[in-house]
Order: structure tokens, then C-alpha cells, then sequence
């Protein structure tokens, strides 16, 4: 040990009252009349060579001189800290840490501890901490020396014959590991709570965030996150290791899981509040090596000029890099005064990226009014006077929103085409999957054209899958991985973050969600910049525009814990939250077409997207929002694009796979023929379900109830129950429950559909989750899925139908909508009704939710209520009864009229032939005896509703 006064060697054996035999100066904390402070003389390990050598020859007594100058103002737990981030610095040093012995690092860890403790309970603590340079200074010191030191010792760079770097090589990485294990699990630790004490000291905001960036802090963590990233995104776990070595390797990725998730808290803390910082981690996270957007495939590109977009943020950072708070330019200007007098930890790093004095911003302020100047060519200058963050940016915005941003463009596609559009696909259901849009006749589908007008980004190249030579079989577990991969995955994904929602659980990754929210949600802005620009809509926009943005959105949705977690969570809402910023901007409908992947009829991530919108939608019952215009009017072009993708894509193609359903169940078709394997049935069922549950959630609003009525919504329900009728077999009260099938999520009142997986797991994934209880296994990829009872659907479709057809009064009392009544009446819907009165085991109450709807359909509308009488000769009711209740058997084939698709009802002539009427939807079919008595039942009650009519309308005349 040596005196930090002199650098004279101290003796062995020290106390708090030992003194320098030299300087005769106390190694304890004295009162320093002089300065009128307490001082403190720091042990040194240096050794008095090595000291002149840093005082540059110069003697001892002059620099002592200049620092008995500086008044020594730092609190007790200013100086404690100090003093162990200058001990702790040798660590990862020239000397590696000689002379840093094992007590002393004890030592130094519980001081770390004790002042992480201090400074998440004691303000006054953090902020002093917050305000004082050198200990900014000595944290960018150590983590400088640090990170590199920790490549080494984690990562083992491979190559390709070429010489170029392929990143990490796995297996040798795992040796560096294990070799190093000891010494990296004690540098993960320290690293870790100084970054903690460093994200408690920017909790001071503005101050302390200045000087965070201004000694470059902010770039070492930035460097550290894609050091954890490149780790523990690695999966040493698949390694040929033993349990030992295993458990080792899984500590290590734990400790860096825990660096990274204080990583992203850190950044969090550094961006909150600050636009220029937000727009520097935007810059940072949203361009890479490539500044392009990959060309998506047979879809023509969106024009961004990514490079172009790059040099206006930059120019925008650039002109406001003098924009710093008061009280931190202050504080970094009295170092850099005192920097040379060697009692620091050494001059500020020049930070070259984007300078700008204040008397440069006072030569040529920044515009108030933006003006584009395209003949200028000067690129700084001309983004100078346009003043807003990138002209790029607001072209592309405004091509890409939604086509009715300004007015109602786009108009809804109207049911004839929507019918033609369904039969076209049920012709091409076996041939491939999923059908073409490219019909004959192209002019029919004008309107559906424009709907292609945000580009399709992410689409997978080859997804529209022939059907040739996919006989259903088990073409063995490689080709099924190769066929999920081309599906699913584009190599590595661009973007700094978009791994981590692949390597943190729930808890571990709010923060990086809190700083996505954070940079482009309005109330978490600052409002408008002078030029009237708001700074949080152009982050949304940025961060949808480019490909690092919309790959993170991407594995944000797909991360396990929104697809599982209740809309209670924490990270639901977040999520949530952030949706609704793109919704503010007019973008749901481009991020919609960008997370659309042609293999599926709703890609997985735009069925957790859809859940987020029913979570937005839900919150807008019974709240007066709609009061003003703007908002509903913003709503209704949501719903409006939703509604036409639900009518020209999902609706066509759902009933195409039940149509293949129907064609093998009535043997027309090979079995072996059915275009898609289970998994894909699924996630089909999973992107119907969430879409029917937004529309039940739009026809629980009052103010919008009345769009989905306009646009006839009614087809697509009852198409969908027809084709179900024919396509999927009923399950009896005696049927065994299917081998590997997931009970079918409903959808509840206040709730959203719980599932209960990843929805874009493969299933060969060895991270497949796996689900409890019995019958509960993952299905087999080629486990019948032309038996897939899509369960639930028909209860879903129920439950709209009923709302539709309730009164529209408050209390939803009386008659029914007639409007519905007739549109029901006119898609023949009272027959797949009443088909519903069976019992289904795949759809639980089905019956009482029938019954329910034809309630409403008959009351007050006195065609349905004839409708009903028809089906069976009223001379044959009591008959037709009371064989029923005797157990005699019914002696006819299905109930129907002339509107059940189109064919007439078959009644015969004689009374003694009993009931006979012809279903012609497809082939003739037996209606199950339960069904004549639900008849029956249907029209005594229709008799009971007439009759309470007439009274009422007696006891009106009467009074009148």
C-alpha cells in the first residue's frame, strides 16, 4: 500500500490512525481546517514510480498546490464511493487486478452494496451521486475496460472460408465459458449493481442524464446490451455437456439476463422525459449496417429511402445537441476546467457524433416554420429549414396511412362480391392453400384492391403452398422443420433489441416495453417543438417505417407473455398502450398488413394484434369518447378496414377449409388430398376466433353497432354456421372427447379469448409448451385435421347474431331490429338457427344461445314467425308432437325453404306421409327428431308472443 498523498510506501499493519512516515498525513477522514471540510487520503496501490509517472515529472508539491485549490465538497457517500470505483478500476486494468485481493474485493462489493442500498432509499444520497462528474467518470472508466474484457472471456468469434465474421461459434463459446466461469460470474456481479447504483442516479432526470451522455456512459451500456443479447440468445443448454458444466452455463446466462434487463431499465431511466435522448435511442435502435428496408416479397417496395432518413435524424440530433440542461453544463464545465490538475479521473471523451455550439445555434437558429426546399443542395441546411425531424418520414407517412384518413375513400365490399369471393375459394380449396387472389374477373374486385394499398411487409417467400404432393402423410420430423422455417423465420432479424422478447420471461422485459411506450406514446411526450411538431408521433412513425422497428413489433406480439397473460397484467396493458399510439397515427392498418404472412389466413401476430384492438375497443363501452367526432370517426376507419379484411380474406378462406372439410366428409374427396396440416387448422381457428370476438366486442357498442348492420355483417355469420353445418360433424353427449385437442377459449363478457399457447411455436420446437391435465398434449402434425371441430365458433357467432337482432333500446327490451330480422330473412338464416338447437359437445349451451337469437328474430317480425309455421302443416303439429313424445321416429329429411340455398321445400301432397322438406344445401340430410320438437317448441311460442301482442294492443285501443 502506498500513501495517496506522497506515494510513500505505508506500513503492513494499518488503522484508521496510522499516519504517512513521510507526509505525516492521517489515512483516516480528518477535518481539514484549510478547506473547511472533511478530507479523506485514499490508499493507493501505485507504487511511487508509477505515481511520478502519472504526475507527468512533475513534483508532488505542485500538484498538490493545485489540489488543495479545489474545494473539496463531496459528502461522506460521495467520497466512499468514489474511492471503491477508483479500487474497483484496477480490476479490469492494465495490471488485471494485482493486488485486489479477496478481502478487498469483499470489501469493495459490500461498499458497492451499501451505496446501491443508499441510493434507491435515500434522495438526497441519489441526487448528490446523480450531480458529481468523477463518479460518472470512474463508472465509464470501468465499464470502458470492462465490456471487452468480458467479449473474451464469453464469446468466441467464428469465420467463414472467406475470412468474414459468422458471429459467436457456440461450441467454442461454451469452452470460454467454462473456462472462465469463476471470474465472469464475480465480474457479472459487480458490473451489474453499478449499473443498478447508475440507474438509481438517473432518476434525477435531466441533470443527471446530461452527464450520463456527455462522458459517453450511455454507448458502454449500449454495448453491454449487445453483449448480453449475443449470449444468452445462444442456447448452451442444447450442448454436449454434463449436468456440472450445464448448470454452470445456465448460471452464467442468468447473470446475464439479469445485466441485460438492468441494461434496459438504465436506458429507460436515460430516455424518460428527454426528447433528444428518446430520438438518440430511436437512432441507435432503428438503423443498422443496412440502410435499406428488405424488399418484401412479389409485393413492390413502400419507397422509403432508408439512407435518406438516416442523415435527416442525424442533422436533427446535430442541431440540437446544445439543447442541455443548465445545471449539468455547469457541472461538466467546472470538471473540464479541473480535468488537467490530475485529481480527476481524467478529461471528458469526445463525443464527435453530433456537435453543435451555442454560438453555431445562434449563427443559424432552427426554423419555427417548416418549409421543404428540394432544389437546395446542401442536405444540413436544407433539413435546417424545414426544421421537423425527416421529410422522408412524413411523405411516407402520409402514402402508408389509412386510405380514409381524410374522408371516406375506400367504400365497404359489398355482399355480392363478398359471395363471389367465398365461392371462388371453395373451388380452389383442395388445389392450394391459401387461395389466389388473382381471380378471373378482375374487375369485380376493384374495390378489394385497395385494400392492398399498405405494402404487405414480412410476407414469406413461397407461402402460397401447393397442394401438389402434400398427401397429408408424415413426410418425416426434417421436412416439417424446413417447412415451419421457410413459414416463419427470415434468417437473423435485423434491429438491436428484436431477440430480447425471445430471451426474457414476463417480468424481465416490462422495461423495454415502459421505454418503447415511453418514446411514442402522446401523454408521455412533451408536446409540440416550436416548429409544431409532436415528437412522439414521429417515433411511431419511424418505428413502423423501418424494418428494425417492425421486426421488434413482431416478436413483441408473438412474446409468450402477451399471448398468455390476462388483459390485467401489467405487460398487456402496456402493450396495449402502445397499439393505440400507432391507432392515434392512422397506422393500425399499415402494421396490420405488415405482420400478415401468406401461410395463414391471420398470422400470429396479427391475432395477438387483434386481441389488443378488442382490449381498446372494450374500454371505449359505456365511456363518453365518442362524444367528440375526431375519435369516433378515427374508430369507425378501424373498424371499417378490419371488417373489409374480415369480409375479402378470413370469411372466403375459413369457409374454403370447411368446404374441403365437407367435400371429404360427404366423400367426394381423399382425406389424404386436405390442403393443411393440423397446426395450420389451428392457427386458422385462433385468427376466426379473435376476429369474431372484435366483432362481438363492436356490436356491444351502441355508436357502433349500427356500422356493422349497414355493412350486413349477418352474411358472414350465417355463411360461417352453414358451412360448419355441412363441414363438421356434430359431437354427441356419448362421444369420447378427441385425443390431443385443447378445450376451444370462449369468449366472455369483459374478457378477451384466452389461449393457452405460443401461437407460433413449431410444433418440433423443443420450447413448445406443455399444457396440463388430461388430453391436453400437443397434437401430432397429421392428427385428422379434416376433423377439426372448430370449437367454440358457432357460440361465437351466436352471441353476435343475438346482439345484432336485440332491440337497439338501452335495455334491449321488445321486439328485434327488424333491419337484422330482415337481413336474416334474406340470407336464410333461420335454418342454420335452428340446426343450432342440437346438441354439439364442440360448442357448449349451443342450444340456449339459439334459442336466444331466434327469440329476437321472431319477435315482431311477422314473416319469420309465418316462416317458422311453414316448415311443418299446422294440421300435423299435435301429431308430429305427440309422436315425439311417444318415441316414435321421425319420418322426413331436413326443414327448409326455397331461401335454404336455393331450393324448394318438398312437402308432400298426403297427410299420412307425415313431414318432408328438402334442405338443399348440399346434399339431402336427416333432421334429427330433437330438431322437430325444438320446432315445435319454437312455434308455440311464436302462438304465446302473437297472442300477448293482440292483448296489448286491446288494452292500447281500449285506453285510446
Amino acid at each position: 500500500m502506498y500513501c495517496a498523498e506522497c506515494g510513500h510506501p505505508l506500513p503492513d499493519i494499518r488503522d484508521d490512525n496510522t499516519t504517512c512516515s513521510k507526509c505525516k498525513t492521517r489515512l483516516g477522514t480528518w477535518w481539514d481546517e484549510s478547506s473547511k471540510t472533511m478530507r479523506t487520503n485514499r490508499e493507493a496501490f501505485v507504487p511511487t514510480n508509477m505515481m511520478s509517472e502519472i504526475m507527468g515529472g512533475r513534483s508532488h508539491f505542485e500538484i498538490n498546490k493545485k489540489v488543495s485549490e479545489r474545494t473539496n465538497t463531496y459528502g461522506l457517500e460521495e467520497r466512499g464511493f468514489l474511492a471503491t470505483l477508483t479500487m474497483l478500476e484496477m480490476r479490469w486494468g492494465p495490471g488485471g487486478g494485482a493486488g485486489l485481493g479477496r478481502k478487498t474485493m469483499e470489501g469493495l462489493g459490500k461498499m458497492i452494496r451499501s451505496t446501491l442500498d443508499m441510493s434507491l432509499s435515500r434522495g438526497e444520497v441519489r441526487e448528490a451521486l446523480a450531480k458529481n462528474v468523477d463518479i460518472w467518470m470512474r463508472l465509464q472508466r470501468i465499464f470502458y475496460l470492462a465490456v471487452p474484457i468480458l467479449v473474451s472471456r464469453s464469446l468466441r468469434e467464428s469465420y467463414s472460408e472467406q475470412g468474414v465474421p459468422a458471429g459467436p461459434d457456440v461450441s467454442e463459446s461454451v469452452a470460454l465459458i467454462l473456462k472462465n466461469f469463476e471470474v465472469l460470474t464475480e465480474d457479472l456481479g459487480y458490473l451489474n449493481n453499478l449499473l443498478v447504483v447508475s440507474r438509481n442516479m438517473l432518476a434525477v432526470k435531466e441533470t443527471a442524464q446530461e452527464i450520463c451522455r456527455a462522458v459517453g456512459l450511455d454507448k458502454q451500456v449500449h454495448k453491454l446490451i449487445i453483449l448480453c443479447v449475443n449470449v444468452t440468445s445462444k442456447g448452451y443448454d442444447g450442448e454436449n455437456v454434463d449436468d456440472n458444466s450445464r448448470g454452470r452455463l445456465n448460471e452464467v446466462t442468468e447473470l446475464y439476463k439479469k445485466l441485460l434487463v438492468t441494461c434496459l431499465q438504465h436506458t429507460h431511466n436515460w430516455t424518460m422525459g428527454n426528447d433528444r435522448f428518446k430520438m438518440s435511442f430511436w437512432f441507435d435502435m432503428l438503423f443498422d449496417n443496412d440502410l435499406h428496408n428488405d424488399p418484401v416479397h412479389e409485393l413492390p417496395l413502400d419507397d422509403l429511402n432508408v439512407e435518406k432518413v438516416y442523415h435527416e435524424v442525424r442533422n436533427w440530433l446535430t442541431r440540437h445537441s446544445a439543447d442541455q440542461d443548465e445545471t449539468a453544463k455547469e457541472l461538466l464545465e467546472k470538471y473540464a476546467a479541473e480535468a488537467d490538475m490530475n485529481c480527476t479521473p481524467g478529461p471528458l471523451p469526445q463525443i464527435d457524433e453530433f456537435t453543435v455550439t451555442d454560438a453555431d445555434k445562434e449563427d443559424d437558429p432552427e426554423e419555427t416554420t417548416p418549409v421543404w426546399k428540394p432544389e437546395l443542395t446542401d442536405k444540413y441546411e436544407q433539413d435546417r429549414i424545414y426544421a421537423r425531424v425527416s421529410h422522408e418520414i412524413d411523405i411516407w407517412w402520409k402514402r402508408q396511412r389509412d386510405q380514409n384518413y381524410e374522408g371516406w375513400v375506400v367504400k365497404m365490399v359489398t355482399v355480392e362480391d363478398a359471395i363471389k369471393r367465398a365461392e371462388a375459394c371453395k373451388e380452389t380449396a383442395m388445389e392450394r392453400f391459401l387461395p389466389q387472389r388473382a381471380f378471373q374477373d378482375q374487375d369485380a374486385y376493384d374495390q378489394d384492391e385497395q385494400l392492398e394499398e399498405p405494402p404487405l411487409h414480412d410476407e414469406i417467400d413461397g407461402d402460397t403452398r401447393s397442394m401438389d404432393g402434400h398427401d397429408g402423410e408424415d413426410d418425416g420430423e426434417e421436412e416439417d422443420e424446413e417447412d415451419d422455417d421457410e413459414s416463419y423465420a427470415e434468417g437473423p432479424l435485423r434491429g438491436l433489441l428484436t431477440e430480447i422478447p425471445n430471451i426474457l420471461d414476463t417480468k424481465q422485459i416490462e422495461a423495454l416495453h415502459m421505454t418503447v411506450k415511453a418514446c411514442i406514446v402522446d401523454s408521455m411526450g412533451s408536446g409540440l417543438t416550436p416548429a409544431g411538431e409532436n415528437l412522439q408521433k414521429t417515433r411511431c412513425k419511424m418505428f413502423l417505417a423501418l424494418d428494425c422497428g417492425k421486426n421488434l413489433l413482431r416478436e413483441m406480439l408473438v412474446f409468450i407473455a402477451v399471448w398468455e397473460q390476462t388483459d390485467q397484467h401489467f405487460i398487456f396493458q402496456i402493450t396495449a398502450q402502445i397499439i393505440e399510439s400507432f391507432h392515434h397515427n392512422a397506422l393500425l392498418p399499415y402494421a396490420w398488413s405488415s405482420l400478415r404472412i401468406m401461410k395463414d389466413i391471420v398470422s400470429p401476430a396479427q391475432t395477438v394484434l387483434l386481441r389488443l384492438i378488442n382490449y381498446m375497443f372494450r374500454a371505449r363501452k359505456d365511456s363518453p369518447i365518442y362524444d367528440d367526432l375526431r375519435d369516433y370517426n378515427r374508430d369507425a376507419k378501424l373498424i371499417h378496414f378490419l371488417f373489409t379484411y374480415f369480409r375479402t380474406r378470413v370469411v372466403p378462406d375459413c369457409i374454403a377449409l370447411i368446404h374441403a372439410q365437407a367435400q371429404i366428409r360427404t366423400k367426394n374427396s381423399d382425406p389424404n388430398d386436405f390442403p393443411v396440416d393440423l397446426w395450420d387448422m389451428e392457427r386458422a381457428k385462433d385468427g376466426l376466433s379473435q376476429y369474431l370476438d372484435f366483432i362481438s366486442v363492436i356490436a356491444e357498442i351502441p355508436e357502433m353497432r349500427p356500422l356493422l348492420i349497414e355493412w350486413e355483417a349477418v352474411y358472414e355469420l350465417i355463411a360461417l354456421l352453414r358451412a360448419l353445418d355441412l363441414g363438421v360433424a356434430k359431437k354427441n353427449l356419448s362421444e369420447q372427447p378427441l385425443p390431443n385437442r385443447r378445450q376451444a377459449p370462449v369468449s366472455q363478457q369483459g374478457g378477451g379469448i384466452q389461449a393457452t399457447e405460443r401461437p407460433y411455436e413449431s410444433p418440433t420446437s423443443q420450447n413448445a409448451p406443455q399444457f396440463s391435465g388430461q388430453g391436453q398434449s400437443l397434437p401430432p402434425l397429421h392428427d385428422t385435421p379434416h376433423k377439426f371441430p372448430w370449437s367454440g365458433i358457432k357460440i361465437q357467432i351466436l352471441i353476435i347474431l343475438t346482439s345484432l337482432v336485440a332491440p337497439n333500446n338501452p335495455r334491449r327490451q321488445g321486439p328485434g331490429n327488424p333491419i337484422v330480422q330482415k337481413q336474416l330473412l334474406n340470407q336464410d338464416g333461420i335454418m342454420p338457427l335452428l340446426n343450432c338447437c342440437v346438441y354439439d359437445g364442440h360448442n357448449e349451451y349451443l342450444k340456449e344461445r339459439a334459442t336466444l337469437a331466434l327469440k329476437y328474430v321472431m319477435e315482431g317480425c311477422e314473416e319469420a314467425q309465418k316462416w317458422v309455421k311453414d316448415l311443418v302443416p299446422a294440421g300435423k303439429q299435435r301429431v308430429a308432437a305427440g309422436a315425439g313424445a311417444n318415441g316414435a321416429q321421425g319420418n322426413g329429411n331436413g326443414g327448409g325453404s326455397s331461401r335454404a340455398g336455393g331450393g324448394a321445400p318438398a312437402t308432400t301432397g298426403a297427410a299420412s306421409n307425415g313431414m318432408h322438406m328438402q334442405m338443399s344445401v348440399g346434399n339431402s340430410i336427416d333432421v334429427d327428431p330433437t330438431l322437430q320438437l325444438e320446432k315445435l317448441r319454437l312455434q308455440e311460442r311464436v302462438r304465446i308472443a302473437e297472442q300477448k301482442a293482440r292483448e296489448m294492443r286491446g288494452k292500447e285501443n281500449g285506453q285510446g
